[in-house]
């Protein structure tokens, strides 16, 4: 994202259609300095004779430096370009949707403090129409100081697809340069300065001022996303001055020979990166639409809720028949637990249908283009059976992996199932999985990857065998091969930093840690709280976020546990898990049903694309061969 090129290459476009011949003059001197970014090209200004724009390849640089009289363009290779092939360069600016111009913009001169570099015309433009929505903080307690103080490293945003800027934050790492607030300075006025990224984390940056090369003591943390941070040049268009902060103006007498030095070669963040943040900020979920979303008190069945509220991607969903909208739920918008309405009907699922007579006012059924889709299987071969037993997370203990059996197929590949030795007589714990999610495993799962399988309630033959089991309750496993069986590089590693909901009370995102991979299956804790209350997540749920999501959406986030309140569960257990089954279980239990979408092909049950930290002591077979 963050690679230059050379702005002499004669595949540039042009962004003029005259014909004009122009001479050629000395190369540009080698001691101007170039930042290169998103395919730009951006040099310091001098601050005496002003810029221009070359008009074949779209460079900015200082005007006395380029080539011709009339200075229209930046070296011998684009003029000849330019008068050899200006017809074909017009087309491919016109196609790479630059503007056509007769002359090269030419930037009135400015005082060198507050010119670094010059955007294009249109950064301007596009910076006004940027709507980045402020950072929220959340009081007591700041990711910089809990990562600083303890070393600890967050999961990229790269790992959170779903996230904003999730599939478009490219090469943003340590070194990258941005136009920040000077905040070391007496001027009355707001003033901008250099810093450079010295630690990533999550959208958090830990940021330092140029000049003060391995002094520490005024570094700051801010959010990359956030409306206080901008790529080199921005001051330039925007007209803001460039101040050195106020502890460091002794050290050097020449300011901008230092920063040519500095930002050389150097990275920026791209022209357009506060234009495609509040992109990805746009939401196609709205208020008043309504949706099919599982019933928070009978698991086995769906009801009509409406779109109360949208953060962030994340939607809080009123029951329709609550008068008062305190019968809620919150979910992702990708959250495999919401539907069309019909969804229910179309699959054969149990739906408790609304006492209300018509539709409120002024509510409208949520497209179905806009929720998860979920792969096509094939279930006209061998397919999953009623009875089949298997091994799954357990929605209303997520820290558990249970035996379980399928109860129902429905159509479209989706499946009820049960946990054994627990479920209600009238099925109503009952819970939809996919066939394809990664929340379902095959008999044997937990035995060949460390993990403790928990038996059926009131089984007494322990330890828990497989063969014995299915031989006593006169049932088969369900066949291997038809589990999802895709492991997706997910970046994920034991130790990284998130912020994650607690699915059990799924309102609540809290400072999470990853303490466990098995494949794509991670194991996540919430610090401060023991280890009874971890969960079991899939790596691509809409239920993680990167640090600094909630700071960034405007969304609260729950921070650890006070260290009172560690001190108090290490010696009485049995108190704080009372406490903490009323925070985040009582009536509000939520199913952690992560439907994935893989398409399932092939006979054994190999992995694909090996991630990156697998904890399991065999991959190549997933399963545990029975007795004879």
């Amino acid at each position: 994202m963050f690679d230059g090129y050379d702005s002499c290459s004669e595949d540039t476009s042009s962004s003029s259609s005259s014909d004009e011949s122009e001479e050629e003059v000395a190369p540009l001197p080698s001691s101007l300095p170039i930042i290169k970014n998103n395919g730009q090209v951006y040099t310091y200004p001098d601050g005496k004779s002003g810029m221009a724009t070359c008009e074949m390849c779209g460079m900015v640089g200082v005007r006395d430096a380029f080539y011709s009289k009339t200075k229209r363009f930046c070296s011998v290779s684009c003029s000849r370009s330019y008068s050899s092939n200006s017809k074909k360069a017009s087309i491919l600016a016109r196609l790479q949707g630059k503007p056509p111009t007769k002359k090269a913009k030419v930037l009135q001169k400015q005082p060198l403090v507050a010119k670094l570099a010059a955007y294009a015309q249109y950064q301007a433009t596009l910076q006004n129409q940027a709507k980045t929505k402020a950072a929220v903080p959340v009081e007591g307690f700041s990711w910089g100081n809990y990562i600083n103080s303890n070393s600890f490293t967050a999961a990229p945003v790269t790992c959170f697809r779903h996230a904003p800027m999730g599939t478009c934050w490219g090469d943003i790492s340590e070194g990258v340069r941005v136009e920040v607030p000077n905040t070391d300075c007496s001027l009355p006025t707001k003033v901008f300065w250099i810093a450079g990224i010295v630690k990533l984390a999550g959208y958090n940056a830990l940021l330092r001022y140029e000049g003060f090369e391995n002094d520490s003591s005024l570094d700051f943390w801010c959010n990359v996303c956030g409306s206080d941070i901008h790529p080199v040049g921005w001051c330039a268009t925007s007209g803001k001055p460039l101040v050195p902060p106020r502890t460091i103006q002794h050290k050097y007498t020449n300011w901008k020979a230092f920063l040519v030095k500095r930002l050389t070669g150097a990275k920026t963040l791209p022209p357009d990166f506060s234009q495609k943040v509040s992109e990805s900020m746009q939401y196609p979920f709205k208020t008043a639409m309504r949706v099919e979303v599982v019933d928070k008190t009978h698991l086995c069945r769906t009801r009509v809720a409406v779109v109360d509220s949208v953060i962030g991607g994340r939607l809080r969903l009123v029951y329709e028949e609550s008068e008062d909208k305190s019968d809620d739920f919150w979910c992702h918008m990708y959250s495999p637990l919401i539907h069309h309405v019909g969804w229910s009907r179309s699959i054969g699922h149990r739906f408790k249908r609304s006492d209300l007579a018509k539709k409120q006012d002024g509510h409208f059924d949520a497209p179905p283009h806009l929720f998860l889709k979920v792969k096509e299987v094939d279930s006209a071969g061998e397919w999953f059976k009623e009875g089949m037993k298997l091994e799954a997370i357990d929605p209303l203990n997520l820290s558990a992996i249970c035996v379980a059996t399928i109860r129902k197929v429905l159509a479209d590949g989706y499946l009820m199932i049960g946990i054994d030795g627990s479920e209600a007589a009238d099925g109503s714990d009952w819970f939809c999985y996919h066939a394809t999610s990664p929340s379902i495993f095959p008999v044997g799962f937990c035995e060949i990857n460390m993990i403790e399988l928990t038996p059926p309630r009131g089984y007494a033959k322990l330890p828990f065998k497989w063969f014995d089991y299915l031989r006593e309750t006169d049932s088969i496993a369900a066949p291997v091969k038809l589990f999802n069986k895709e492991v997706p590089n997910h970046g994920f590693h034991v130790g990284m930093k998130l912020e994650a909901v607690d699915l059990m009370e799924p309102r609540l995102v809290c400072v999470a840690t990853v303490t466990r991979i098995i494949h794509r299956l991670l194991r996540i804790h919430f610090d401060g709280w023991e280890e009874e209350y971890d969960q079991w997540v899939d790596c691509e749920s809409p239920d993680l976020y990167p640090v600094g999501w909630c700071q960034l959406t405007g969304y609260q986030l729950q921070p650890p546990a006070p260290q009172s309140s560690r001190d108090s569960q290490s010696s009485s257990s049995k108190q704080k898990k009372k406490a903490k089954s009323q925070q985040y279980k009582g009536h509000k239990k939520m199913p952690s049903l992560q439907l994935k979408e893989e398409f399932l092909d092939g006979e054994e049950y190999s992995f694909l694309q090996g991630a990156s930290d697998q904890e399991s002591n065999g991959s190549a077979s997933y399963y545990i061969k029975q007795e004879p």
